[in-house]
């Protein structure tokens, strides 16, 4: 098997959702990723510094439907992640301000994670990279990830000034 190059990322993501409204609310609005394009009635596109997208969202299938029931299969979450302590806990302040329910939060040693669901239940994954040279490894140096508790008050504390709670309503592309 040839790896696929070392550079290769994962470029976007494209939800179906029930209300393009609600989810461009949730994305923009609350996590805070820029609304690029609405496309048509039924589609919008959303992004982070200017890129042309890395959220896709579309009712085209799924227009007032109700989220899979637990038990099938499906995105399991979407991460994004974040540059740095400081905007992952100014992210979770804006999420906590809106009313929005964690699902789960941990801290694997390589990253600290906060999980939620968007309006349709799909997980989403909000995290920071530790630096490579600080991740746990065995003995032999691989890889250990762990799965402990995170302390979110200390991660609140750490987005200080950037911790804009107030919620935004998105502005129209």
């Amino acid at each position: 098997m040839t790896p696929v190059p070392a550079e290769t990322r994962i470029g976007h993501i494209h939800l179906k959702v029930a209300d393009l409204d609600r989810a461009i609310a949730f994305y923009s609005g609350i996590l805070g990723f820029e609304l690029t394009q609405r496309y048509g009635p039924g589609a919008a596109f959303l992004s982070a510094g200017g890129y042309h997208h890395h959220i896709g969202l579309n009712t085209w299938e799924s227009l007032g439907a109700t989220p899979p029931p637990p038990g099938h299969t499906g995105l399991y979450h979407t991460a994004i992640l974040f540059p740095d302590r400081a905007s992952l806990g100014a992210a979770l302040a804006r999420v906590l301000a809106a009313g929005i329910s964690l699902t789960g939060a941990a801290d694997h040693g390589v990253s600290e994670a906060v999980y939620l669901n968007d309006p349709d239940g799909n997980g989403v994954e909000l995290y920071r990279d530790r630096p490579e040279a600080d991740w746990p490894r065995d003995a032999e140096g691989r890889l250990r990830m762990v799965n402990h508790p995170l302390d979110l008050d200390a991660l609140l504390a750490e987005a200080g000034p950037q911790a804009d709670t107030e919620f935004t309503e998105p502005t129209q592309a």
